[in-house]
């Protein structure tokens, strides 16, 4: 298998694997957000979204660091060194895991009374035990990536997912039956983190333990190779995983920055009770849809650490440059049409998978602005494999400060859709910087002359789109709404896909030469389809 072909295929089996784990999660969303209220929404949101903050900064950005570590050492032949930095993170991330669940626990009540809704607390607490294992399971993931084992974490995701999934929603409606309020249910929905994240230990476990077992002849000749001192490890650890943490904790730090101040924000502007409702919606809707399109940016980022890392170490150049280039194309490629097709069908989605047609508007804008998310962290990523982690993160420090000032400044005028505004500004911010930086790194070129074909190919299938949705409103008056908005869905979302791709092939914007170099699987989908291409766009190419 070729080196493109292996680094595409790794991105895949992560992307497949973080699709699971983001349907699985919106499908845990849609019956949990029947069964809350505006309260029990609002405190479950801010629960997730305070644990998923503080699970990077408990890891230190050890796992991103650890991959490259990893990498780099096994593409030097150097084997040894890699169990022994690996066993030494391991250590850090059982101490860590102890100290940040007892952190979490005793912070919750103040944290959920500065974010006025106190009701939280319960929940934050119950979600706390899950930092005990998760610290030590990104490590494992880590360590796999760098060996280019995708499937691991993969598979260790979608088993946590399912074991959360399913423990919250049942938690949540035992505690229903048994006549407890929102505030039990949540922190009972909460709980099933700590379960999930019990399932995945397993899953990390087992395939720890088959790794053993086929390098047992390595681990007898590592026993007599030099030992690095362990402070000395700690050392490289930190010194690169410190600013990979600052940079690559971005989302969730915005996260967490929009459910903490939506209510104080918007508390004098249209009161607590609609405050409220709002950050239910943001959480437990427009987060939920929005995490979509990022999927295969996150598998894409994960994935390209170790290559980005192997190559740089190799000083291999011309490949590097190739990395780059295909990285970048492939994220906006397929993230944009996700984008688009969530975005024109916000109201129906909203109909179909919730109580009601309340925050499509929500949804909508905050789905829009992942376009952002997706180049930010894929070129993170591609900055932090070439080792220049400290000027990403200054990227991200300058991106944070645009979003507080923006939140402040926007809420003002606009509510709640200033605040997600400044959100979209901040991804753009960072992206901008971390390519003006790319650029005097590595030449590159993501689409060159192609981009008129791609806006073209984008906007009309946002334009079919939105109108398809528009018309598919109307079933509503001739069938039950659920199923009238389940056929726009499909309707619209095969739509936008189908007229997306056919546009790129017949403007240009892929190429037969490009085609050839990617993997089989992507080569049998999309070779019928250059039949289509005009002989004089092939003639330029």
């Amino acid at each position: 298998m070729s080196k493109k072909e292996s680094f595409v295929k790794g991105t895949l089996i992560l992307a497949a694997a973080a699709l699971v784990a983001r349907v699985l999660g919106l499908a845990q969303r849609i019956p949990l957000e029947h069964l809350f209220d505006d309260i029990g929404n609002a405190a479950f949101s801010q629960a997730n979204t305070v644990y998923l903050m503080l699970l990077p900064l408990a890891t230190a950005g050890i796992p991103s660091t650890l991959s490259k570590m990893v990498s780099e050492r096994y593409a030097l032949n150097r084997p040894h060194e890699a169990q022994q930095v690996y066993r030494a993170a391991l250590i850090f991330s059982a101490v860590v895991g102890v100290l940040m669940s007892v952190i979490l626990y005793i912070a919750a009540p103040y944290y959920a009374e500065y974010a006025k809704v106190p009701e939280s607390t319960l929940a934050i607490r119950a979600i706390a035990p899950a930092l005990l294992l998760f610290p030590t399971i990104a490590i494992m993931r880590g360590y796999f990536q760098g060996r280019n084992n995708m499937a691991a974490g993969g598979i260790s995701q979608i088993i946590e997912q399912i074991a959360r999934v399913s423990t919250a929603i049942l938690l949540a409606y035992i505690l229903l039956r048994q006549g407890y309020d929102n505030t039990w249910m949540a922190a009972g929905a909460s709980f099933g983190s700590v379960l999930g994240s019990i399932g995945a230990f397993a899953v990390m476990l087992y395939f720890t333990l088959k790794l053993r077992r086929s390098e047992e002849r390595q681990a007898l000749y590592d026993r007599n190779q030099a030992k690095l001192p362990l402070l000395g490890i700690y050392k490289d650890i930190f010194t690169l995983s410190i600013p990979i943490v600052l940079s690559s904790v971005t989302v969730p730090v915005v996260n967490f920055i929009d459910t903490s101040l939506i209510v104080p924000l918007l508390d004098g502007r249209i009161g607590l009770a609609e405050a409220t409702r709002q950050l239910g919606i943001f959480g437990a809707r427009a987060q939920s849809v929005a995490g979509i399109p990022p999927v295969l940016s996150i598998a894409l980022s994960t994935s390209l650490i170790p290559i980005i890392s192997a190559a740089f170490a190799r000083k291999d150049e011309q490949h590097l440059q190739r990395q780059v280039t295909l990285a970048l194309r492939i994220s906006i490629l397929t993230g944009t049409p996700i984008v688009i097709a969530l975005v024109v069908a916000s109201n129906s989605i909203n109909g179909l998978l919730f109580s009601d047609l309340d925050g499509s508007g929500i949804i909508a804008m905050l789905t829009l602005g992942t376009i952002f998310q997706i180049t930010m962290m894929t070129t993170n990523s591609i900055l932090l494999g070439m080792g220049k982690s400290r000027i990403s993160m200054y990227y991200v420090f300058a991106g944070i400060l645009v979003k507080l000032a923006g939140s402040f400044l926007f809420s003002r005028w606009f509510g709640i859709y200033g605040i997600i505004g400044s959100t979209a500004l901040c991804f753009l911010v960072i992206t901008g910087l971390n390519l003006r930086m790319l650029k005097s790194i590595v030449p590159f070129s993501i689409m060159g002359k192609r981009w008129g074909g791609f806006t073209v190919a984008l906007l009309a299938s946002a334009g079919i789109g939105f109108g398809l949705n528009e018309a598919g409103t109307l079933l509503t008056h001739m069938m039950p709404d659920r199923l009238a908005f389940l056929i726009t869905c499909l309707v619209v979302g095969g739509a936008v896909v189908v007229v997306y791709l056919v546009l790129l092939v017949v403007l240009g914007v892929f190429s037969r030469q490009e085609i050839a170099g990617y993997p089989r699987a992507l080569q049998k989908l999309l070779n019928p389809l250059m039949r289509l291409q005009p002989a004089r766009v092939r003639a330029s190419e």
